[in-house]
């Protein structure tokens, strides 16, 4: 026996759960509705996940620059000064 995962669309369960208790008995053993926890504790886990994996996907592939943490810190240390002058007297 195997077990199969099924995600499914919003609005869809009532039909995918009819099609397999027709099959029940005969090719489905046992049928068992559960919730993600993930879309429990963050309804956009997947989207959030999507647009991560992309983002990694595109620094590895080249097509997305990082900033080096040095450039960044010269940058900010940049403009803490700048700040630092043009608020001296306050």
């Amino acid at each position: 026996m195997q077990t199969i995962e099924l995600q499914v669309k919003d609005g869809f369960t009532k039909n995918i759960l009819e099609i397999l208790n027709g099959l029940k008995g005969i090719m489905v053993e046992d049928i068992k509705v559960s919730k993600d926890p993930n879309l429990e504790y963050d309804p956009y886990f997947y989207e959030r996940k999507k647009s991560i994996d992309e983002t990694i996907k595109a620094v590895d592939d080249g097509s997305m620059k990082m900033y080096d943490s040095d450039g960044y810190n010269k940058i900010m240390d940049s403009f803490t000064e700048e700040l630092k002058i043009k608020y001296a007297d306050h």
